[in-house]
């Protein structure tokens, strides 16, 4: 019982009455959200198979972040189906941090999830991600929402309020040797309104990568994505309102050296196997083969013309894929449904965090793509939560890369001495 007499289901049953009304597996966009609960017998018969055949030292770490990413997909959907059946797109239940960006129920809950389950399986390991429980110790209301929540997940069950907010705070530091790093919900504003969003997991271990720190294993949970989507040539063009009508989703990963792997995330049948995703960049030898990812109509932290100047230069269709989350362009990027993106900040002091890049990366790696920043340095993995010594994203597929390269420095060239001008005007 707990300390106000209920029994263990009490919050989650009033989170369901509160969020969901009678649960009848509610449908939007014509996608419907009626699912069970995958017990751990199905995660062991969904993930086994493909993690017995790698010949990694990574078999468990894989086989326990692919149950992490349904579990925590199942949480997700849980509290989307929420939102959109008994709120508004402007009245969704949430916080904003310092960065003015939302943060739902369902980031704080599969943070927990995360941190608890990986701490207890794995204790020597460090721990990044997004998430603070400041909010959560401040507003008992919503911390109840996030306990109650987690319950839908199965695998790992908090103690009481105060150990979700604890397990939530294992995330804060920067991460020393093998660590752990996820983005509970990336994209959360288009989850918000029913759209593309993913859940990214990495581990990142010492290596012979960037100064020794390296992507190991990637895996992404994408529970609005087709899973199919470029197995057919990768003829698909994509945006953020791109929802799999089927409902069962995409979860894509890879061990570094055996390759990228996908398939359903959610009521996977047992004629759908694993799909191995070829290394379709690694066979790009012109520029008339690139195909772009980026975000344009809800552009925000890049220079708003130079992409697409950098297209122009290229011969690119643009703005092509048109992704907000960078997890779901990363993902893009390595099904083949482009090859090629870039990322120009409007001011150099702008970093990117770490967890919305960290593990996402390696799977454009994976299938034959080189990543660097867009002054050609090789991504730093060492510099903590965020990437200190990169300015911007530049990837594409290996042999082109310096093609690419060359275009986007000379619109940023051309940019500067149209900056200068003005500003001498």
């Amino acid at each position: 019982m707990s300390r106000h007499g209920q029994g263990p289901s009490y919050f989650l049953m009033q989170f369901l009455v509160l969020y969901m009304g009678k649960w009848v597996g509610p449908t939007y966009k014509g996608v419907s959200c009626k699912h069970s609960p995958l017990s751990s017998h199905d995660i062991s018969s969904l993930t086994h198979m493909l993690a017995q055949k790698m010949d990694s030292p990574l078999r468990h770490e894989l086989n326990l972040a692919l149950g992490l990413a349904r579990q925590a997909a199942l949480i997700s959907r849980t509290v989307l189906s929420g939102f959109l059946l008994t709120h508004q797109k402007s009245e969704v239940d949430s916080v904003t941090k310092s960065d003015f960006s939302p943060v739902t129920v369902a980031d704080f809950a599969i943070q927990a999830l995360l941190a608890g389950t990986l701490s207890k399986a794995f204790p020597d390991d460090g721990l990044v991600g997004e998430e603070s429980a400041d909010e959560l110790r401040k507003d008992p209301r919503l911390l109840q929402k996030v306990a109650a929540v987690l319950k839908v997940a199965k695998g790992w069950e908090a103690r009481d309020e105060n150990h979700v907010c604890d397990v939530i705070d294992l995330c804060k530091g920067e991460g020393k040797g093998r660590t752990w790093v996820f983005d509970p919900i990336d994209g959360t504003k288009t989850f918000l309104k029913g759209q593309q969003y993913a859940i990214n997991i990495a581990l990142l271990a010492e290596g012979e990568g960037w100064r020794g720190r390296e992507e190991v294993m990637s895996v992404i949970a994408c529970p609005l994505l087709d899973w199919t989507l470029g197995a057919m040539g990768g003829a698909a063009v994509i945006n953020d309102a791109s929802v799999d009508k089927t409902g069962k989703g995409a979860v894509i990963y890879c061990v570094k050296g055996h390759g990228v792997f996908v398939e359903p995330l959610f009521n996977k049948t047992d004629d759908e196997k694993p799909r191995r995703v070829p290394q379709h960049a690694g066979q790009v030898t012109a520029i008339e083969e690139l195909k772009s990812v980026t975000c344009w109509q809800s552009l925000d932290s890049g220079v708003d013309t130079m992409h697409e100047r950098v297209a122009e230069r290229l011969g690119m269709d643009f703005p092509g894929n048109d992704l907000l989350g960078w997890v779901n362009r990363w993902v893009c990027l390595a099904l083949g449904l482009a090859n090629t993106t870039m990322w120009v900040y409007k001011k150099r002091e702008r970093k990117a965090k770490i967890w919305d890049h960290a593990g996402a990366m390696l799977l454009f790696k994976e299938v034959g793509g080189k990543i660097t920043d867009v002054d050609g340095k090789d991504i730093d993995l060492t510099q903590g939560r965020l990437l200190g010594q990169n300015f911007g994203f530049l990837a594409a597929p290996q042999r082109v890369h310096g093609l690419v390269l060359e275009a986007v420095k000379e619109a940023m060239r051309e940019r500067e001495n149209l900056n200068t001008v003005s500003g001498s005007t």
